[in-house]
């Protein structure tokens, strides 16, 4: 964790820290705890972070009832109680049937398949969704990527080139018409916020990714650890989307939290 993050981490307001016992699981790999607790974070043995109570005011497990399709078919995204299992086909997004402005939510997710690739989209306004068809993205939003590690060698093997403009750590960037700046470091050419740590399990493997946006800002911790986001997001408020991309994938423990 870079000084940067642990002092804006520090400066958190309790109420904003209480994020997981999501995140414990993933971390220590025991069972989520219900009291409030720390837990120390992955490969940063001198830095603990403190843990969320899902039963604390105005957290919300989100299920098949949250969601409403947008261009996908009956089997792109498919719930089983609080755990969904995303076919990858088509290309396209499953949106939550609330919009957000300040928000907090914890996912976990795994790829199913090496290479595997998926995000949620935060704050995508509601004209980018009307008649989306089939096997296209949404043209705004905040895209925070999970992307499978072997993402990069594939694309070597491919394209014969390296992967420099692009991580399978957590990258956080601006989708389409939508504009946002980057923490550091960057992406060559300025566009994607690189993550400051590697914490990202191969596929096969359960993250889990605590995402908050506050007024504009939006933040990244994979597995316990912040390691990208950006500031000055446009748009700021609309849906939060899962994305399907074309390999298979599996969330479960959706917690979305409003803030004010």
């Amino acid at each position: 964790m870079s000084e940067r993050s642990f002092q804006q981490f520090q400066a958190l307001p309790v109420a904003v820290m209480l994020f997981a016992t999501v995140m414990a699981h993933a971390v220590t790999g025991q069972e989520p705890v219900s009291d409030l607790a720390t837990v120390p974070i992955a490969n940063s043995p001198t830095f603990e972070i403190a843990v969320f109570d899902p039963q604390s005011a105005g957290w919300n497990q989100l299920g098949a009832g949250d969601f409403e399709r947008v261009n996908g078919d009956d089997q792109t995204l498919v719930f089983t109680g609080y755990e969904a299992l995303g076919s990858g086909t088509p290309i396209g997004v499953t949106r939550t049937k609330k919009q957000y402005v300040n928000f907090e939510m914890v996912i976990d997710w795994m790829h199913l398949k090496p290479a595997g690739n998926s995000g949620v989209f935060a704050w995508v306004p509601a004209a980018a969704l009307e008649g989306l068809p089939p096997n296209k993205l949404p043209n705004s939003g905040i895209e925070v990527q999970m992307l499978d590690h072997d993402y990069a060698r594939q694309y070597r093997e491919r394209s014969g080139k390296e992967p420099t403009w692009f991580t399978s750590n957590g990258d956080v960037f601006a989708v389409g018409k939508s504009s946002m700046k980057p923490f550091e470091p960057l992406s060559p050419n300025g566009s994607r916020s690189f993550p400051t740590q590697q914490t990202t399990h191969g596929s096969g493997q359960w993250n889990r990714y605590y995402i908050r946006g506050i007024n504009g800002e939006i933040r990244l911790w994979v597995n316990g650890v912040e390691v990208s986001g950006g500031r000055d997001c446009s748009p700021s408020e609309g849906y939060l989307c899962l994305e399907s991309e074309g390999s298979p994938i599996r969330f479960r423990n959706i917690w979305v939290r409003e803030l004010p």
